[in-house]
C-alpha cells in the first residue's frame, strides 16, 4: 500500500503549497551600467541597502548604478614599512648605540654563525715552535 501513495508524485521537485494568501516581501529593481555598455538590474529588497557597484554578469567588471548612488571614498592610511615601526619603539641614537655594540660582539667573536668563530679562532693561535 506505501507503493500506491507516492505514485505519480516527483519527490522534492514539486511543491503543493498554494500561493494564495502569501505576501511577497516590498521589493524593488536596480539598474546598472558596466564600462563595456551592459546594463543589467538586479531585484533587492526594499530595506536593502543599494550598493553603489555590483559586479557585471556578463564581463565580471565593476558596474555602477544608474540610479545616481556614488561610490563612498575611503580614506586609506599610507603603508607603515618595517622602519616607521622601529622609529616607534626607538630613537635613532639609541638604534645607533645598538648597532655599535652588536657590531663589537660580532667582531669578538662572541655572537654570529659558527663557522666564522672556529676561523677567527685558528687565525688567533700561536704557531708552535
Amino acid at each position: 500500500m506505501a507503493e500506491r501513495t507516492l505514485r505519480g508524485a516527483r519527490l522534492g521537485g514539486q511543491s503543493f503549497e498554494d500561493e494564495r494568501g502569501i505576501e511577497f516581501a516590498a521589493r524593488q529593481q536596480v539598474g546598472y551600467k558596466c564600462p563595456h555598455g551592459h546594463e543589467f538590474e538586479i531585484t533587492m529588497s526594499i530595506e536593502a541597502e543599494v550598493p553603489a557597484v555590483w559586479e557585471c554578469p556578463r564581463c565580471g567588471l565593476e558596474a555602477e548604478s544608474t540610479a545616481g548612488i556614488e561610490r563612498e571614498v575611503k580614506a586609506e592610511k599610507p603603508q607603515r614599512t618595517h622602519w616607521d615601526m622601529l622609529l616607534e619603539r626607538r630613537s635613532e641614537k639609541e638604534l645607533e648605540e645598538i648597532l655599535t655594540e652588536r657590531l663589537e660582539l660580532l667582531r669578538g667573536g662572541e655572537i654570529g654563525p659558527a663557522h666564522l668563530h672556529r676561523a677567527n679562532a685558528r687565525k688567533k693561535k700561536p704557531a708552535k715552535t
